[in-house]
């Protein structure tokens, strides 16, 4: 059980963890970056774009949604995970989206939604494959990435939420890390503090059922890369949605990395020390050029 005192106490305490997870770390010698594209009018519709110097013509993407329950996270912490992607031969979007109690749901996915417009519009500028569009999520990040996705593929539930994806499109693939599925009040303090920031009605039980991906998921989902870790707080959540997915016929992978003696913690993936969020995270990239290739 995770407790907090004010939602400014959980950003400063991400804000420590995160510096030190990334202290040291450099941009690699052989990945061209492009910083602080606009991708829309908003102060924070803003991403950058990480591709190999080395490589020629287009190549397929990678969107990454961050985590940090609604109310915190940008790009900056995000840039050497998202580089280290970079190094298998992709272009990797990485991008801000407007953050609660500011803005509430279902902005973030208005965001996301302008995101994937623009990488599409921008293919020829940046060296994209529009056919193959991949994206990852990590906790929140997954919460958003699964409902986006529901969007695509779901034309009442994105009538609902009044945002129109692009005609046609729904990404290659998808990886879900550390992510939150579900969403039950009473559970988790931390949770329904977040909750609560990020509902405008103060999470209603109609908002809590309206980020269920439980319910949302559908048969017509890409294929899909599930992860956790006995570390992780959600790692509960994992298994349950990947066996939802597989009885929908959807395909996908469930993996858990570490074990009782090597608890990796919550979106563990994201430092690129460790030698398993590299498994991990080669693990993924093999995932999506697998789609490719067959």
């Amino acid at each position: 059980m995770f407790y907090i005192r004010s939602l400014s106490e959980f950003c400063a305490s991400n804000a420590v963890d995160d510096a030190k997870r990334n202290e040291g770390l450099q941009t690699p010698e052989g990945i061209l970056r492009f910083d602080d594209l606009r991708y829309g009018g908003e102060e924070r519709n803003v991403l950058d774009v990480y591709r190999p110097k080395n490589a020629a013509g287009r190549l397929p993407v990678i969107v990454s949604i961050h985590g940090g329950g609604w109310v915190y996270g940008n790009k900056e912490i995000m840039q050497f995970y998202c580089m280290s992607l970079a190094e298998h031969g992709f272009a990797v979007v990485n991008f801000n989206y407007r953050l609660a109690p500011k803005h509430k749901h279902p902005v973030p996915l208005e965001d996301a939604n302008k995101v994937f417009c623009w990488v599409l519009e921008n293919a020829g500028a940046y060296g994209f494959d529009p056919e193959n569009v991949f994206a990852v999520g990590d906790s929140v990040g997954a919460n958003l990435l699964g409902l986006y996705c529901a969007l695509c593929t779901d034309p009442a539930y994105a009538k609902e939420l009044s945002i129109e994806p692009p005609a046609g499109f729904l990404p290659k693939a998808v990886a879900f890390n550390s992510g939150l599925y579900r969403l039950v009040r009473g559970e988790e303090d931390l949770l329904d503090s977040l909750a609560q920031a990020y509902f405008p009605n103060g999470g209603t039980d109609e908002e809590y059922d309206s980020i269920d991906l439980s319910k949302h998921v559908n048969a017509h989902f890409p294929p899909t890369f599930v992860m956790t870790a006995p570390g992780d707080f959600l790692t509960g959540q994992a298994k349950p949605f990947y066996q939802r997915l597989a009885s929908l016929g959807v395909k996908s992978e469930y993996h858990c990395y570490g074990s009782p003696e090597n608890e990796l913690k919550h979106v563990f993936h994201i430092d690129i020390k460790l030698p398993e969020a590299r498994e991990c995270n080669r693990d993924e990239c093999s995932f999506f050029l697998n789609q490719i290739e067959g």
